[in-house]
Order: C-alpha cells, then structure tokens, then sequence
C-alpha cells in the first residue's frame, strides 16, 4: 500500500507500466476495485484519438473520472483500493491555460499566482492521498526537464512548475519509477 510515482519522458512506457502495477496489485490482492483518474482534455482530433486508445486498453471494469481540477474532492469521495492518476502534468497544463496567460509575454505576477494555485491543487490531493493508508496509488507524470529548454515562454513556465511539482510528489512518494524506453527504473523505495 502506497503512494507510487511513474515518471520519464513522451513514449517512454509510463501509463502502460502504471497500469500493469494496477493489475499486479489486483492479482496480488484479488482485488478488482479501480478508480482511473484521466486528466486530459480532447482539444483536437488527435488528442480524441489518443484519448479512445487509452480507454480501449483499460479493463472496463475500472471506474474513470475525467477530471483535472478539484482531485482532492476524488480521492476523498473514492472507495476503491486502488487508484491511478495519468497525468499530473497533462493537469498542470490545463491548469496553465485555463488561466490564460499571453504565450508570448506571461506577466510574472500572474505566473506567480497560477503557480500557487496550481501547487495548493497538489497539496490539496497530496493531503487527501495521505488520508488513503490502505490504499494503492499510483501518480504518472512526465520528466521535463532532460529534453530541450522550450524557444516559448510559456513552455519555460509550464517546464519549471511541472519541474517543481514533481519534486513535491516524488518527496512524499514511497516509491518512484523512473521509464526508459519501456524499462522501469526503481529510483526511489522498495518493490
């Protein structure tokens, strides 16, 4: 029982690593309970298509939320014993432009304020998942930083809080895993 965070690059294996440590904790614990939180939001037709893919591949047993904002509130109302978040910076970028920021020239003071409010989101579901003792729960997300500093500012932005944001996740976290070309890393905690 836990808190696990899965992280690494774009296409990178992440989802379909957190989703066989969903079912290997299923089995283990013949279990069938599961609460998929998707945080992406279908903007364009790709984005549908990606999204249709990532449902076609779940178990349709598994209970989803399509949600990005107010996540403490889904933990706290959750009853199944194991969860599974994908992904913590596809929500941190709907959160970064919900607000709406100029893409060119952010104001500092309003990245400022959407900064904080995106981490008082984090620590708010933080604090309900502390809650969640004999839970499972898994967090993916993506490592940003190793890859090219963005030419836009608003890439800069949501490259650094997502940088931070992952900090704070991976501090609490029991464990941490770390993909590479589908092959999982333990970076952090026990098996």
């Amino acid at each position: 029982m836990g808190l696990t965070l899965v992280t690494g690059g774009a296409r990178s294996g992440k989802s379909k690593f957190a989703e066989k440590l969903v079912s290997h904790y299923l089995a283990l614990n013949k279990e069938e309970s599961v609460l998929y939180i998707a945080t992406a939001v279908a903007f364009d037709e790709e984005m549908k298509e990606r999204i249709r893919r990532h449902q076609a591949q779940r178990p349709a047993h598994w209970r989803t939320v399509e949600q990005y904002r107010g996540l403490s509130e889904v933990f706290k109302r959750s009853k199944e014993k194991v969860i599974l978040l994908d992904c913590i910076t596809l929500m941190i970028s709907n959160l970064l432009f919900e607000a709406g920021l100029n893409e060119e020239r952010p104001n500092l003071k309003e990245v400022e304020l959407v900064e904080k409010a995106i981490v008082n989101e984090i620590n708010e579901m933080l604090r309900e998942i502390k809650k969640l003792k004999d839970r499972e729960i898994i967090l993916v997300t993506n490592e940003l930083g190793m890859g090219l500093v963005p030419a836009y500012p608003l890439g800069r932005i949501f490259r650094d809080i997502a940088g931070r944001v992952n900090q704070r996740i991976a501090e609490v976290s029991d464990r941490v895993y770390f993909m590479i070309s589908g092959i999982p890393t333990l970076i952090k905690g026990g098996g």
